[in-house]
C-alpha cells in the first residue's frame, strides 16, 4: 500500500519508517531507532561519513567483557560502517557544507536501511549520494553496504576510503587489544581480542567499484586497515562501492580471523547476497507479521518493535538456533550500551511470548540460555546462603550477578545509592519458570522440558523453599525483605506478585516431578544425585505452597502490594500535572518509598500473568484495577508499565483507555518519549506492544486444545489480522467489527409465549373476552400487533380513543390478567411446541443454564407461585434454572432490563446469554442487552436476531451453540473471523 502518516518528525508507511530532515539535536536517539541486525549482531544507525559526538556501535550476542571492579558488559565491536568521502578534494560530512535534501529510511520489510543526500561542498560541488545497508538474515555473519554518488554540476575526483577502526569506544573505554592485521586481493582483515574475557573477533572486508575508471589501494595503518577506490567522475555520472563484510568471534569459530576471511573469499556478488537477505526476512514476516488496516501509525509501530525483536534474537529460519542458546535478549537489545547489555526478567516476562507463539525455536534457544547460565544462579544462591538456583537479576554471560553494588555516577560530588535489585529483586526465579511453562503448555516441546526445564523449575523451587520462613504464629509461610515488580519500594514483606508466583511456581515443581518420574524416570533419576528430591521434600513443598500468606481481603478482593502498603500515604498522580520525570525525582526516594506510588505494574502484573485462571474474574480484575491504576507513574515509571496496562484496560472495556497506553507503548523509542532511547530500544516494551495487540485487543486467551479471541478492536481499527503457533499448528486470526466475537455461551433465555408453548393463544382469548364486555374492536388480527408488547401498552393499543381513568384502566388490566391465569389453568405438557422439551434436555444435558421468561401479569408481580405451578404444567420444571417475570423491573421491551434480569438470576454476564424470541421487540431488547439472539418466526417479524429459525423441530443444542459462534452479531462491538473458537475474556 502507498498509505502514509506524518507524526511528529517521522513519516509512517505500512512497512517504512522515514526520516525526512535531519536533526542534530537527534542524532544519538535516532542511532538506535535507525538500528538493523539479524539476531546474532546489532548495528546502530550512525551515519557511514561518521558525524561529531556520534556513537557508532556494533554488539554482538555473547561478546562480554569486564570493566574490572566495575561490571560486565557488551563490547563494542569495530565499525564496519566507515567510509570517508572526499568530492573533489573535499570531505563529505553533514556539519560541513550544505544539505539541500535528506531522507533516511528504514524499510521493516526487507530488513534495509537507506539513505539519500543531495550535499552542496563548501567550494560549491553538489552531489547526490545513496546509502544501503544489511546485515543479512540469510547468513548471519555477512553484512553489506552500499554508497552510489552522483555528481550534480561538476567534473573531478571521488574518493571513497572504507576501514575497519580497530579502537571502537565503550562511552570512554576500548575493551579491544589488537592481535594481527593485514590484507591480501583487495581485501583487509583484523584480529583482536577482548582484554579481560579473551574473546577473539575476525573480521574481513572487501570493497567493489560501481562505475567504470576506478584506482584501487589497500592501506594497512596500526588502528584500522583501509580499502581505497578513487573516480573520475563527471557532471551526470553515477560512481560508488558495494562493501561485504565478514564476523567471526571464538564463540563460533575456532580461527575467527581465519573462517572471516574464507567466508568473504567464497560469497556471491553483493546483489546475490542482498536477494538472499530480503527472501529470508520475507519468510520471518510470513510467520510473525500483525496486520493492522485503518490504523496507519499503529500499523508501522507494531511492525517497527516486531522488527527490533527480531534483530535481538535468532531467527534465522534456514538453521538451528542452538549455537545461539548461550545468549539472550539484553534489556536495551543490540541497539546500544545502555544497561551494559545485561539480561532481565524483561526477556521472559515480555519477550518470550511473542517467541513462544510465533518462533518457538527462537523461544527455546531464549530459555537454554538460562539453563546454560544454571551454574551461575547456582553460585549466587550458595553466595547468599540458599540451596538450589536464584538466577541472577542481571545476566551475562555466566549468570552469575552482574548488578552493581552501588549507582556509577557522572558527578564525582555526588552520593553513590546503593542497588538493592541485586540481592532483593528475586521474583526472577519464578518469572523464568513461569516462561518455561508456558513455554511447554504452547509447544508440547518434552524432551527440551525433559533435559532443561524441569531442571531449572525444580532447583529454582529448591531456592525457594530455602528461603521462605515459617510464622509459627500465624501458621504461614513468608516471604520477606524483597523488593516487587514495583520498584519505588525496596525491602517490602509478603509481596503479592513474588508470593504468589513463588506459591505457582511451588505448585508446577510438584506436577513437574511426577510427570518425569511417571515419563522419564530415568532422568529423574538424574537429577536425584544433584537436586536429592524425595517424598518428604515433595510433601513440604505442597505444605509451602499451600500456606504461603498472599494478602489480600477475601470480602472486597482487593489484593495488597505488600504487608503494610495500605496504610502507606495516599497519593493523587494528577496534583503533581504537568510533569516531565518520574514521581521518584519529584518526590524523592525516601518520601516515595512511604507513599502508594508505583514504578509499574505489580498487583495488576500478577493478575495479567494469571489472566486465564479461575482466580481472576473480571469482577476481582476491576476492584484492582480502579485501585491500582490511578497510583502507577506509567507516564515516567517505566517503560514495562504500558503494555500491561493496555491490556487489562482492553479486557475491561475500557477500548479507548487501552489504545492510550498501547500508543505510549508503541512510539516509546520513536518518539524518544522518555529521552533515553539513545541508550538502546526498550525491548520490553516492545515485547509488550505484541502481547498489548494479540492478548489485549485481540482478547487471545490460551486453552489447553488452542488459542481462542474475544476481540475488542480500537474504533478506528477496521482489521486486524495475525498467526499463533500451538503445538505445531499455525491458527490464522482475522478480526473485524465487521462481525463480532461470540462469547462463550452459558445460558439461554426462552420466552415462553411463542417460542415454548402457545400461550399466546390464552392472552388472546383473555383480551378477547375484556374487549367484547367494553364493547371495543378487536380480532386475531389486532392481536398479532401484541405480540411481545406490555400488559399496559397492549390494552392502550386495544381501547384507542376511548377515555378510561386511571383507576379504569387498572381494573382492566388486573380483570384481563384474572382471565388468563383462569385459562392457563389447563395447561399440559402436550401444549408445549415439537421439538421444545428436547432442545431444554440437551441444553441441560450440556450444563448449560435455563431461564424462562414470563410476560407481565403472568405471576401477579412475582415469579414463584404461579409461574413455577405454570411451568410445572408443562412438564419443565426441572429443566429450569431461574423464572424472570416482566413485572420484576421497570421499563418493558424493547428496553433489555428484563433479559439483564434473567440473566442476573443465572448469575451470568449478559453476553454469555442468548435470548430465544418470537417479537421483534424481544428481539430489540436482546440486542440493546448486549446478548446473542434466535428469532422464531418470519424473517419480517425476527429479522434482527442472529439466527432465524420457523420453529424448534429437530434443532440441536451442539448446533445452535456452533452457529452462535460464528453468526453476525447486532451491535458495534468487534468480532473474530477464524475457524478457531471464540471464548470470552476473565
Amino acid at each position: 500500500m502507498n498509505t502514509l502518516t506524518r507524526q511528529a518528525d517521522l513519516i509512517y508507511t505500512d512497512w517504512t519508517l522515514i526520516e525526512p530532515e535531519f536533526d542534530p539535536a537527534k542524532l544519538r536517539a535516532r542511532e538506535a531507532v535507525f538500528t538493523i541486525g539479524n539476531g546474532y549482531l546489532g548495528t546502530r544507525g550512525s551515519f557511514e561519513e561518521g558525524y561529531p559526538h556520534a556513537l557508532p556501535a556494533t554488539l554482538v550476542h555473547g561478546v562480554y567483557d569486564d570493566v574490572p571492579g566495575v561490571y560486565t558488559e557488551l563490547a563494542n565491536c569495530p565499525d564496519w560502517l566507515s567510509l570517508t568521502i572526499v568530492v573533489n578534494g573535499e570531505r563529505f560530512r553533514l556539519d560541513r557544507g550544505e544539505i539541500l535534501h535528506y531522507e533516511r529510511q528504514l524499510d521493516l520489510q526487507h530488513g534495509i536501511l537507506s539513505r539519500s543526500i543531495r550535499w552542496r561542498s563548501p567550494m560549491g560541488n553538489t552531489v547526490d549520494l545513496q546509502f544501503d545497508r544489511f546485515a543479512s538474515l540469510a547468513d548471519r555473519e555477512v553484512l553489506g553496504l552500499r554508497c552510489q554518488i552522483t555528481s550534480i554540476d561538476f567534473d573531478g575526483t571521488i574518493e571513497i576510503q572504507s576501514s575497519i577502526n580497530a579502537y571502537p569506544d565503550n562511552n570512554g573505554l576500548n575493551h579491544w587489544e589488537q592481535i594481527d592485521r593485514g590484507s591480501m586481493e583487495q581485501r583487509i582483515w583484523l584480529q583482536l581480542r577482548t582484554r579481560s574475557s579473551k574473546i577473539e573477533l575476525g573480521m574481513a572486508a572487501k570493497m567493489t567499484a560501481i562505475g567504470s575508471d576506478a584506482l584501487s589501494q589497500v592501506t594497512n595503518p596500526l588502528d584500522s586497515p583501509t580499502l581505497t577506490i578513487a573516480f573520475n567522475a563527471a557532471a551526470g555520472q553515477t560512481v560508488g562501492v558495494e562493501k561485504v563484510v565478514t564476523l567471526f568471534t571464538s564463540q563460533d569459530a575456532e580461527l575467527p580471523a581465519h573462517a572471516a576471511q574464507t567466508q568473504l573469499a567464497d560469497l556471491p556478488a553483493y546483489a546475490v547476497l542482498l536477494e538472499a537477505h530480503k527472501m529470508a526476512w520475507q519468510e520471518v514476516w510470513q510467520a510473525c507479521d500483525v496486520e493492522i488496516e485503518g490504523d496507519i501509525q499503529a500499523q508501522l509501530a507494531v511492525r517497527y518493535n516486531l522488527f527490533q525483536l527480531l534483530i535481538s534474537a535468532c531467527p534465522h529460519i534456514t538453521g538451528d538456533c542452538s549455537d545461539n542458546n548461550r545468549v539472550s535478549v539484553p534489556a536495551k537489545t543490540l541497539s546500544g550500551l545502555g544497561y551494559r547489555g545485561h539480561v532481565f526478567w524483561d526477556t521472559e516476562i515480555f519477550i518470550l511470548p511473542f517467541f513462544t507463539l510465533t518462533q518457538p525455536d527462537v523461544a527455546r534457544s531464549l530459555l537454554t540460555y538460562r539453563y546454560k547460565t544454571l551454574d551461575g544462579a547456582r553460585r549466587k544462591a550458595a553466595s547468599s546462603g540458599y540451596q538450589g538456583a536464584m538466577f541472577a537479576w542481571e545476566s551475562a554471560a555466566t549468570g552469575d550477578e552482574m548488578t552493581p553494588r552501588w549507582s556509577i555516577l557522572s558527578d564525582p560530588y555526588a552520593e553513590a545509592v546503593r542497588l538493592w535489585s541485586r540481592n532483593r529483586e528475586i521474583h526472577i526465579s519464578s518469572d523464568i519458570a513461569y516462561a518455561i511453562w508456558q513455554y511447554w503448555q504452547a509447544t508440547g516441546d518434552d524432551i527440551w522440558m525433559r533435559d532443561y526445564g524441569a531442571e531449572i523449575i525444580l532447583d529454582t523451587a529448591r531456592f525457594w523453599m530455602s528461603r521462605v520462613d515459617w510464622n509459627a504464629r500465624r501458621e504461614r509461610y513468608e516471604i520477606r525483605g524483597v523488593i516487587g515488580a514495583d520498584e519505588y519500594h525496596e525491602q517490602v514483606n509478603n509481596n503479592a506478585y513474588t508470593n504468589r508466583l513463588v506459591q505457582w511456581h511451588l505448585e508446577k515443581a510438584i506436577a513437574v516431578y511426577a510427570w518425569l518420574q511417571q515419563h522419564f524416570p530415568a532422568r529423574m533419576s538424574e537429577l536425584h544425585s544433584s537436586l536429592h528430591p524425595t517424598p518428604a521434600r515433595g510433601w513440604r513443598i505442597e505444605a509451602t505452597s499451600t500456606q504461603m500468606y498472599i494478602p489480600k481481603d477475601a470480602k472486597t478482593g482487593l489484593i495488597e502490594q505488600f504487608e503494610g502498603f495500605f496504610q502507606l500515604k495516599d497519593i493523587n498522580l494528577n496534583d503533581y500535572e504537568p510533569r516531565s520525570r518520574s514521581i521518584q525525582a519529584v518526590l524523592g526516594m525516601d518520601e516515595t518509598n512511604q507513599t502508594q506510588v508505583l514504578k509499574q505494574p505489580d498487583v495488576l502484573m500478577l493478575l495479567y500473568l494469571l489472566r486465564d485462571t479461575p482466580e481472576v474474574s473480571t469482577e476481582i480484575l476491576q476492584k484492582n484495577w480502579d485501585y491500582y491504576a490511578p497510583r502507577t507513574d506509567s507516564t515516567y515509571g517505566s517503560s514495562l508499565c504500558p503494555s500491561i496496562h493496555a491490556i487489562l484496560a482492553s479486557r475491561l472495556g475500557a477500548t479507548a483507555d487501552a489504545y492510550q497506553d498501547f500508543m505510549q507503548s508503541a512510539l516509546v523509542d520513536l518518539e524518544d518519549t522518555r529521552g533515553n532511547t539513545a541508550d538502546g530500544i526498550h525491548a520490553a516494551s516492545a515485547g509488550g506492544v505484541w502481547q498489548a495487540v494479540v492478548f489485549g485487543f485481540a482478547g487471545i486467551q490460551l486453552t489447553d486444545r488452542a488459542p481462542v479471541a474475544n476481540p475488542h478492536l480500537p474504533p478506528n481499527w477496521t482489521r486486524l489480522k495475525f498467526k499463533l503457533n500451538w503445538h505445531g499448528t499455525w491458527h490464522n486470526f482475522d478480526l473485524s467489527p465487521a462481525l463480532a466475537p461470540a462469547p462463550t455461551i452459558e445460558g439461554y433465555i426462552f420466552d415462553v409465549d411463542g417460542v415454548l408453548t402457545d400461550t399466546a393463544e390464552y392472552h388472546y382469548r383473555a383480551w378477547q373476552r375484556l374487549a367484547d364486555e367494553e364493547k371495543l374492536p378487536f380480532d386475531r388480527q389486532a392481536n398479532e400487533a401484541l405480540r411481545g408488547v406490555a400488559r399496559r401498552e397492549s390494552l392502550m393499543h386495544i381501547v384507542g380513543d376511548r377515555q378510561y381513568s386511571e383507576a379504569a384502566l387498572e381494573e382492566m388490566m388486573e380483570r384481563k390478567n384474572r382471565y388468563y391465569q383462569e385459562s392457563i389453568e389447563s395447561i399440559t405438557p402436550q401444549d408445549m411446541f415439537p421439538g421444545a422439551v428436547e432442545l431444554l434436555q440437551e441444553l441441560r444435558t450440556a450444563g448449560l443454564k435455563i431461564a424462562i421468561l414470563v410476560p407481565r401479569g403472568y405471576a401477579n408481580g412475582s415469579a414463584s407461585k404461579n409461574a413455577r405451578t405454570v411451568i410445572e404444567k408443562l412438564g419443565i420444571g426441572n429443566l429450569v434454572d431461574a423464572i424472570a417475570d416482566g413485572d420484576s423491573v421497570t421499563r418493558p421491551k424493547p428496553a433489555p432490563d428484563v433479559f439483564l434480569y434473567a440473566a442476573k438470576q443465572l448469575g451470568l454476564e449478559p453476553s454469555h446469554c442468548v435470548v430465544v424470541e418470537d417479537a421483534t421487540v424481544g428481539i430489540e431488547a436482546a440486542i440493546a442487552g448486549g446478548m446473542r439472539s434466535i428469532g422464531i418466526g418470519p424473517a419480517t417479524r425476527v429479522g434482527a436476531a442472529n439466527i432465524i429459525l420457523p420453529n424448534l423441530i429437530g434443532v440441536h443444542a451442539i448446533d445452535l451453540q456452533s452457529q452462535l459462534k460464528l453468526a453476525p452479531k447486532k451491535s458495534t462491538q468487534p468480532t473474530v473471523t477464524s475457524k478457531l473458537p471464540v471464548a470470552s475474556s476473565l
